[in-house]
């Protein structure tokens, strides 16, 4: 076996190695990690926590969701588009997130600009960068799975052309793994969809 091969889990079902660190991570691996998101308030939530995500272990970001969930109105964007100064000092307080002043101002600035844009557009957006399945085939080890590509590239300039901050390449490619657009779960992997 080489590595950054799927491994056996606790159930024996083979899995991407990244996701038996933790149960945690399993369950996200499992249930949600490339399964097709949609809906502006759920791809919203998902871009600002990839953006606090940026430069820390995705479990950091994993285990205060519920903590962000809460301080962000449920990324409800009409909700958190009206956060005043008092609410980003709260923010900017709360431990049960991420305190980085320059994501928390990101994640404030893009539901602002979200909060004008109409029904459905970043659900569109988003979704219209999403590879052909077909010109992609299904990763064998870790080594296989990109961490930018052509259209990570391309869904960031949008966003950014849109007004959106913290959205780098990268950042859009860990969104579209995390909602669907890509499917990197490896090719023997439980979680693979077929």
């Amino acid at each position: 076996m080489s590595a950054g091969e799927a491994l056996a889990g606790p159930d024996g079902g083979l899995r991407c190695p990244w996701a038996l660190s933790t149960e945690d991570y399993i369950t996200y691996h499992d249930d949600e990690w490339g399964r097709p998101v949609h809906g502006d308030d759920a791809l919203f939530e998902r871009l600002s926590l990839e953006a606090f995500q940026s430069g820390l272990s995705w479990i950091t970001i994993l285990r205060r969701r519920t903590g962000f969930r809460s301080a962000f109105a449920g990324f409800r964007i009409a909700e958190v588009a009206a956060f005043t100064d008092t609410d980003r000092e709260r923010l900017l307080a709360d431990a049960g997130i991420i305190r980085n002043r320059a994501k928390i101002d990101a994640t404030l600035a893009n539901a602002r600009v979200l909060a004008e844009w109409a029904p459905g557009d970043l659900d569109e957006l988003i979704w219209s960068h999403a590879p052909d399945p077909a010109g992609r085939p299904a990763p064998k080890t870790l080594t296989d799975v990109p961490a930018v590509t052509p259209e990570s590239t391309a869904l960031s300039k949008a966003l950014k052309k849109r007004g959106l901050r913290f959205v780098g390449p990268t950042t859009a490619y860990a969104l579209m793994q995390a909602c669907g657009l890509v499917d990197d779960h490896l090719a023997t992997c439980v979680a693979r969809r077929a």
